[in-house]
């Protein structure tokens, strides 16, 4: 009898290509990681990025940071492998979701100095292109009209591969600083502490990398469960391109905090939400972590004046939790927060005002003794400064840095990293890269006490010039962290600012090592 079995490579490439990643270099390959009790560990090929259309403020300058860090894939490098790493506009077509040009008077009079017709995006031209690991390319646009943008890295420059997004918006109604990490295409994604109140003005962006048309629902979920929606069934996403839903279309209901839960039928699609307050500025809100019991949201800035956290529960039961901050010297519960309950399938929000008091702290949200393991995903809303010098930035809990992970855009001033060790002990190495116009690289080792939350200046490149990439890796022996990065980009005396968390880049693929050749077998 004749029997053929599909190959181990094959199956693991079928898995890394679920993801957004694609093939991986067969096992026993000078990259591979193995201890010889486990599988290797093999750099991506491929891997895919989505960056969402900016802002809809012709005031808006948007600076594309792009970068993969030295490691993983530099044993393909040293052979002369290929690589290229490019995003290209995504053309967004006209639906009745389709944000409405801005009606800001600041935009209006700037518009009208410039006296000019935007051009109409290339989806042939690249917006940024990356070179080489380990020196970092930027790119800018200006305006409202600067699209989406979907691409692709693959060879030397997949593993790690990593995209920063920042929109600083000068005046008028918008006025902001707006950073996300450009997002790897997937069927599933929770977004906790999106609103559909009077203030706010919350668009979901789809993009869709594909060939082929994608099929999108958006669930909306309230303090009372499910809001219905038959608007957000069945959104099509045309291919190779983005679609933003403006929530309050999708209901009538003026819901301060909302979960948003966005599913594919068929495709895949990049999602993420654009978070905009009439009084307090605006951002992107990133997908929380994958739903499970316990959640970590690091890096509350210490000066925050207000601070709000966004739960779901997600299952048949509700959900118990004890919540603790994480701040310098250790962990605490914070007044009035002993437990918190969330019901099934319904989200709450709780006022932690401003809970860090001058020190940076991260929240860690577990069930009690008895509250059961009912999956959850959460999210915080943050706001600096008072009065009318408000600015917003959203923090979603994340998973752990892992093997590495990469915060893109880092300017000579305005950069924080918070770590946080939940349990134990943790140990990382912080690289600074070049500049994108010059510098030297940099490279710093920090330890976290277990339960605490240490926030540092990270280091700069020597003689930088441009912006610069900071890339985290946990130490052998270390226990788990969780990290972000905050940008603060203050003017007039607005604390302008944006925080991305940094979960592990997904640079590397499990392969089991296989004794011996099993894509054919005969008996």
């Amino acid at each position: 009898m004749n029997r053929s079995t599909p190959s181990l490579i094959a199956a693991a490439v079928a898995l890394a290509a679920v993801t957004g990643f694609a093939a991986v270099t067969a096992p026993g390959g000078d990259s591979a990681k193995a201890d010889g009790k486990g599988p290797a560990r093999l750099p991506v090929e491929r891997s895919s990025l989505l960056c969402p259309a900016p802002s809809l403020s012709d005031l808006a300058e948007t600076t594309y940071t792009a970068y993969t860090p030295k490691g993983s894939g530099d044993a393909g490098a040293k052979a002369g492998a290929a690589g290229s790493a490019v995003l290209k506009p995504a053309v967004t077509p006209l639906t009745d979701g389709t944000p409405a040009k801005s009606t800001d008077k600041a935009d209006k009079d700037k518009k009208g100095k410039k006296g000019k017709t935007p051009e109409k995006p290339d989806p042939d031209k690249a917006v940024i292109t990356l070179k080489e690991p380990g020196k970092p390319a930027s790119a800018t646009a200006d305006g409202s009209d600067a699209p989406a943008l979907a691409g692709s890295a693959d060879g030397p420059l997949a593993p790690g591969w990593a995209v920063q997004q920042t929109t600083v918006v000068s005046a008028g109604d918008t006025r902001a600083v707006l950073g996300t990490r450009c997002t790897e295409p997937d069927t599933d994604f929770w977004f906790p502490g999106a609103s559909t109140a009077k203030t706010r003005q919350d668009y979901v962006h789809l993009t869709n990398p594909d060939d082929t048309a994608a099929v999108a629902d958006i669930e909306l979920f309230g303090k009372d469960g499910v809001i219905k929606s038959e608007v957000g069934e069945g959104i099509t996403v045309p291919a190779k391109s983005s679609v933003p839903v403006l929530l309050s279309t999708l209901t009538s209901a003026a819901a301060d905090d909302l979960t948003v839960h966005v599913t594919t039928r068929s495709g895949r699609v990049g999602a993420v939400v654009q978070a905009s307050d009439a009084k307090a500025g605006a951002d992107w809100l990133s997908a929380s972590a994958d739903p499970a019991a316990s959640q970590v949201i690091p890096g509350i800035p210490g000066d925050a004046t207000d601070v709000r956290l966004v739960v779901y529960a997600k299952g048949a039961d509700d959900a118990d939790l004890k919540v603790r901050l994480a701040g310098a010297s250790g962990s605490f519960t914070p007044a009035g927060l002993d437990t918190v309950h969330v019901k099934s399938g319904m989200t709450a929000s709780f006022d932690l005002k401003n809970v860090t008091r001058g020190e940076a702290g991260s929240l860690l949200l577990a069930p009690t003794s008895d509250g059961g393991k009912t999956p959850i995903v959460a999210a915080l809303r943050v706001v600096r400064g008072t009065g009318d010098k408000q600015e917003t930035a959203y923090i979603p809990a994340t998973a752990a840095v892992g093997d590495r992970s990469t915060a893109a855009d880092n300017r000579a001033k305005g950069s924080t990293l918070a770590f946080t060790a939940p349990t134990a002990a943790a140990t990382v190495k912080v690289t600074a890269s070049p500049g994108t116009e010059g510098g030297e690289p940099q490279t710093k080792t920090y330890t976290v006490k277990a339960g605490t939350t240490l926030a540092v200046e990270p280091p700069v490149p020597s003689g930088l010039k441009g912006s610069y990439a900071l890339t985290v890796e946990t130490q052998p022996g270390s226990g788990p962290v969780y990290a972000s990065r905050t940008l603060a980009l203050p003017q007039d005396g607005i604390p302008m600012f944006t925080v991305q968390t940094l979960p592990d880049d997904k640079g590397t693929v499990a392969v089991p090592a296989a004794e011996q050749d099993l894509s054919v077998l005969d008996d």
